[in-house]
């Protein structure tokens, strides 16, 4: 599981992207990298964690760039192998999370056409195939590129001289972060928690282009209209909050998250729970999805309520 993250607005983006990695580390640390583009795209990416980089990182200065923090799925740790991955002519470049199960179709296709690949990962076809089908729009040639990928993917591209991110998403995480003036890309809400509250949840087969005014969402072709939700919680509620480690501070949280859950469907007037019926019969029930130690903690809690 790799964690991915964008910015565009009218700030430096290399500080924000690199403090967004240091809160999604969780889902991957091998390796990380960035990318940030101005009159062209400057990438710098290693092997290390995320505090590493900071500090061997030089200034790269843009308002527009993607980051990633990577756990190694097609071919090892190593700078060569880390995000971001760029074409050809280092004019695009993508993040990714997710599994391309036919990259090596693709890879094989592309470098028959001229392509010349650098790394063992199955991400590096994504920019490869962007730059095939590239004429001067950036989003179609992001959904001409998906068309031929199979597998699971979460996306951000860059593009030289566009100022815009295109992302995309099918079976694996993305968010949209809402800022005045500027937008934010993640895989998971406490990433951009520091910047902002209101976020939007792609859904699979989303397209969306990101400028730093302006959202728009296309599935299948269509234009859909997002929805903002606004995140309760804050920055500190996703970190340890003092405990030793996260399962300590998930074990006593317990009580709250439950209380927390149960408040949105109890009235203000009278304390009586009034659940949502269960999808496709007539019952009002609670669903408790888990697995391993979770599946047993599931089945106490089950007789509990």
């Amino acid at each position: 599981m790799c964690g991915i993250v964008g910015y565009i607005g009218e700030r430096e983006a290399q500080p924000i992207l690199l403090d967004c990695l240091g809160r999604l580390e969780y889902r991957g640390y091998d390796s990380c990298g960035i990318a940030v583009s101005s009159r062209n795209i400057k990438a710098y990416k290693d092997a290390v964690r995320v505090e590493a980089l900071k500090k061997v990182l030089s200034p790269l200065d843009g308002v527009i760039g993607i980051g990633h923090t990577r756990w190694a799925t097609h071919g090892e740790p190593s700078q060569v192998n880390a995000h971001p991955h760029l074409d050809c002519s280092g004019n695009i470049a993508v993040v990714h999370n997710g599994v391309i199960n036919n990259f090596q179709m693709l890879k094989k296709r592309l470098t028959s056409e001229g392509h010349n690949f650098i790394s063992e990962t199955d991400t590096e076809v994504i920019p490869h195939l962007i730059e095939r089908y590239y004429d001067g729009n950036l989003e179609k040639a992001v959904e001409a590129a998906l068309r031929d990928i199979e597998g699971s993917y979460a996306i951000i591209v860059l593009a030289v001289s566009e100022p815009k991110l295109v992302v995309a998403r099918k079976d694996s995480p993305l968010i949209i972060g809402i800022g005045d003036r500027e937008n934010f890309i993640a895989s998971d809400v406490p990433a951009m928690l520091e910047y902002t509250n209101r976020v939007i949840y792609l859904e699979d087969d989303d397209i969306g282009v990101v400028t730093k005014d302006n959202i728009k969402v296309r599935r299948h072709g269509t234009e859909v209209d997002w929805k903002e939700h606004r995140i309760s919680w804050s920055v500190e509620d996703a970190q340890k909050a003092g405990y030793e480690h996260f399962m300590l501070k998930e074990i006593h949280e317990q009580p709250k998250v439950i209380r927390d859950t149960l408040r949105e469907y109890v009235s203000s007037d009278e304390p009586v729970v009034d659940l949502p019926m269960l999808i496709g019969t007539s019952q009002e029930g609670i669903f408790m999805l888990a697995c391993g130690t979770s599946y047993h903690a599931a089945l106490v809690g089950k007789y509990i309520v």
